[in-house]
């Protein structure tokens, strides 16, 4: 019997329909247990219920990230070989918000970085925003981090130069660089 959140998952025209995300939304928050049940469906055979479990949970993860945390192995791999867009660009949102031990936040700035030649500028952008939170839970990584930010700043599409002048901003002031 397939479970109550993944029923709220399906529904949607095509792969990239919101359907019921909010409901199922506030389902996990409403029920922390539903997260180990979200976490699977991010492995779903069907693409629609995929991204929308995505969505969820990245919009769970804005409030309560450590719902996430027992999973932030599989979930940092899961990125590594994600080929969905959406799935892409949710998991640069959500894993840089779980805490992470210096070697996982290294394993995932290569991952970031790798990202930041995808084809889509939100996974682009997202992954800027995900190394600059991993600059605040590994300093060692600023320098980096705001080189990255200052070159996309120039050379980046639209949206990556204005997030990166604001994340640079933004570090700036929370650093004094």
């Amino acid at each position: 019997m397939p479970s109550k959140l993944r029923q709220l998952l399906t529904p949607g025209r095509h792969r990239l329909s919101l359907g019921r995300v909010q409901e199922a939304v506030e389902l996990v928050l409403a029920s922390p247990r539903q997260a180990e049940t979200l976490v699977e469906l991010l492995w779903d055979d069907d693409p629609g219920i995929v991204n929308r479990a995505a969505q969820v949970v990245e919009l769970v993860s804005r409030q309560r990230p450590q719902l996430f945390q027992p999973w932030k192995t599989e979930l940092i791999g899961l990125l590594a070989e994600a080929k969905e867009k959406k799935l892409r660009w949710s998991l640069t949102a959500v894993v840089p918000r779980l805490q992470l031990s210096p070697a996982e936040c290294e394993r995932l700035s290569g991952l970031l970085q790798d990202l930041l030649t995808d084809s889509s500028s939100i996974v682009k952008t997202n992954a800027l925003e995900g190394l600059t939170r991993l600059a605040g839970q590994n300093p060692r990584m600023l320098p980096e981090v705001c080189e990255l930010l200052r070159l996309h700043g120039r050379s980046g599409t639209p949206a990556m130069r204005s997030r990166s002048h604001n994340l640079l901003k933004r570090l700036i002031q929370t650093e004094e660089i």
